[in-house]
């Protein structure tokens, strides 16, 4: 009798772990299908949302740079007042190592200090942006053209009409 009741005592143990095998093979098959389904998800709300994420990131380096232009603008204009002229350099000003949200130097023109119109920005009529000095920022790619017409110049952070306006350069 015992034979018997620890033969069905085994069957029974054996039955049980065989269907709690197949209940987790179908339960990991539904798994498997609900991970693939959320994976799906995740990535088109990534693709939504990480390009919308990098423009607020570089719309909030450009008003940065704005910022900055105008604070060295102020700067600039109060050594003037004070020393008579306008610095060389923004050295002079304390700001040789302001960098732009780019990290690249912002980049300063005393046209007192020039000999022509060729370094001077110029808008498409190839006329000087402003009468006494330039200020800008080389913008996102570091690259800069004179003209604002160029291609290496769209990006730009500019300050024209002598501080009237100052923002991109596409949008002047």
């Amino acid at each position: 009798m015992d034979t018997e009741r620890f033969r069905d005592t085994f069957e029974t143990i054996i039955s049980n772990q065989v269907s709690a095998r197949i209940s987790l093979a179908v339960m990991a098959g539904f798994t498997l299908l609900e991970l693939i389904v959320v994976i799906a998800i995740v990535g088109a709300l990534a693709a939504i949302g990480i390009p919308a994420y990098s423009n607020h990131i570089e719309s909030a380096k450009v008003a940065k740079a704005i910022a900055e232009i105008y604070m060295l603008e102020k700067e600039i204009q109060a050594f003037e007042v004070g020393n008579g002229r306008l610095p060389d350099t923004l050295a002079e000003i304390g700001r040789q190592n302001l960098n732009d949200p780019w990290g690249n130097p912002y980049q300063y023109l005393n046209f007192n200090n020039v000999q022509g119109k060729g370094k001077m920005r110029k808008n498409k009529f190839q006329v000087p942006l402003n009468q006494h000095f330039d200020l800008y920022s080389k913008g996102r790619d570091g690259q800069s053209q004179p003209p604002l017409t160029a291609k290496a110049s769209y990006d730009d952070i500019i300050r024209a009409d002598d501080g009237q306006y100052i923002g991109l350069a596409s949008n002047y």
